[in-house]
């Protein structure tokens, strides 16, 4: 398992790494394709111009003490999709400390990337932090869901602390951080954060057209909101008593959105 560290102690080390390339015949290439440990990369069948990436859990995690790490680059004008196959639980782990799990992604100029894994579960005695880091050029397309699930059935969440940033051409149009479970901040379950929910989410849409024709900003029903961003985006808010609720806020947000 090239790239996989593994300490006494320390917990799990694993890197996956995914390139897009327009092949030039009007389709997306893959020329790097790695993973290691418990991150696993699948190519699946494309669909029209879209390379197709599933990310396959091979072994549990993140325990406490791991550390993985996904970045994916998309070259001018490749279009990619990366969904997962299982939802990703946080668990506890005999390692000290907590763990940690950071995404990269860069989309070049007329490149488009769909990053739609499903949901992060944050396990009773968990302790892990997520941190996903977006760079797009001024005619990239994205969308990216995030979706988060405080505990299993029946039981209460783990310590959850995540941070998204996207930039658009340089400039930040989202930089925002929520934390949950034992030892967060006080509020996060209060009326203005969660307000009991047990899972939340959202979705960042970044399309060139919006910079002239912004989102209306507006309610989605009871647990949700469109809002633009001071750039060619709009962020989809949501919580929801459990993840199919949630799922389905989401998708109803996305559909809404006008098609291009």
């Amino acid at each position: 398992m090239d790239g996989l560290t593994v300490r006494a102690g320390a917990g799990v080390r694993s890197v996956a790494r995914i390139v897009a390339r327009d092949d030039g015949r009007g389709g997306t290439s893959l020329p790097v394709l790695e993973s290691d440990g418990p991150l696993a990369l699948r190519r699946t069948r494309a669909v029209g111009a879209e390379a197709r990436v599933m990310l396959v859990g091979a072994m549990s995690g993140p325990l406490g003490g791991d550390h993985f790490t996904v970045e994916g680059r998309v070259e001018e004008g490749a279009r990619l999709s990366v969904g997962s196959a299982a939802a990703t639980i946080a668990l506890p782990g005999q390692a000290k400390g907590g763990a940690r799990y950071d995404v990269r992604l860069s989309v070049a100029d007329h490149g488009e990337l769909q990053w739609l894994p499903e949901q992060l579960i944050s396990a009773h005695g968990s302790d892990l932090r997520v941190t996903t880091r977006v760079e797009l050029a001024a005619t990239a397309r994205l969308v990216l869901r995030e979706e988060q699930v405080l505990g299993r059935v029946g039981e209460e969440p783990g310590r959850l602390a995540s941070r998204l940033t996207v930039r658009v051409a340089g400039r930040a149009v989202l930089d925002q951080e929520l934390a949950c479970g034992p030892g967060a901040p006080g509020g996060w379950d209060g009326p203005a954060v969660l307000a009991g929910h047990r899972a939340v989410g959202q979705l960042v849409v970044v399309r060139p057209e919006f910079a002239a024709e912004p989102v209306t900003a507006r309610a989605l029903g009871e647990g949700g909101s469109i809002v633009p961003l001071a750039g060619p985006a709009a962020l989809v808010t949501a919580v929801a008593p459990d993840a199919l609720r949630l799922r389905r806020l989401l998708d109803e947000a996305l559909a809404s959105l006008p098609k291009t």
